[in-house]
């Protein structure tokens, strides 16, 4: 399989994802104001957004923030809830094997929901664009660390995000993609499997054991 990595399959991206970014830019502020909430700086919410790259588990970690810092309750559990992307990245290997080992793991850095679901809708077309997620994970990285700054610096102006739905934005967004994703009746089992398995955990257990468990089931 010959999979290409040029600068037009980061445009192809860029503006594939810049849709989806700009959706995810409320979910960044909501996040910015709770980071400032939670008592990090401006700059600490802005970092933390530019490292990290994972909107779930950010929001834990600042939840649980506080004085003294609870360092293995954040560790095990932001670990848990980014457990999936081991499943969405196994997914890419069929087409990111053929790449080579930086470009690979240099565009992994990037992938969040959106970015592989955009990623792996486009490379079952066969385009074979490899450098696709890097493309749609600038266009969600810029999107994000800069919400997020704004959402710190204007936090004391919104004091309850969910007041304007800005918590469910990022729910919203991977609904719609992953509609585009159903590949018709072979989907069922593992779509059904998935969904009845993450419900009865989220009602079972504390925690975030529900969204591994669900995507194991799939």
């Amino acid at each position: 399989m010959s999979i290409s990595f040029d600068r037009s399959g980061v445009i192809a991206g860029f503006w594939a994802g810049l849709p989806v970014a700009i959706g995810v830019g409320g979910y960044g502020i909501a996040f910015g104001v709770i980071a400032r909430q939670s008592g990090l700086s401006v700059a600490e919410a802005t970092l933390m957004s530019a490292f990290v790259l994972a909107g779930a588990s950010q929001l834990i970690a600042v939840e649980l923030w506080g004085s003294p810092l609870p360092v293995v309750a954040i560790l095990v559990t932001t670990l848990i809830v980014n457990l999936r992307y081991v499943l969405m990245s196994a997914s890419l290997r069929p087409w990111f094997k053929h790449l080579s080992t930086g470009r690979a793991y240099g565009s992994l850095f990037f992938i969040t929901d959106e970015t592989w679901a955009l990623s792996i809708a486009d490379l079952r077309t066969g385009a074979k664009r490899g450098a696709f997620l890097l493309g749609s994970g600038l266009a969600l990285w810029s999107l994000w660390v800069g919400t997020t700054a704004v959402g710190a610096v204007v936090d004391s102006a919104i004091a309850d995000p969910e007041r304007f739905g800005l918590d469910f934005v990022l729910t919203a967004i991977f609904v719609v993609l992953a509609i585009g994703l159903w590949r018709g009746t072979d989907d069922v089992a593992p779509w059904t499997a998935a969904v009845i398995v993450a419900v009865a955990g989220s009602n079972a257990l504390s925690g975030s054991w529900y969204i591994l468990l669900g995507g194991l089931a799939g």
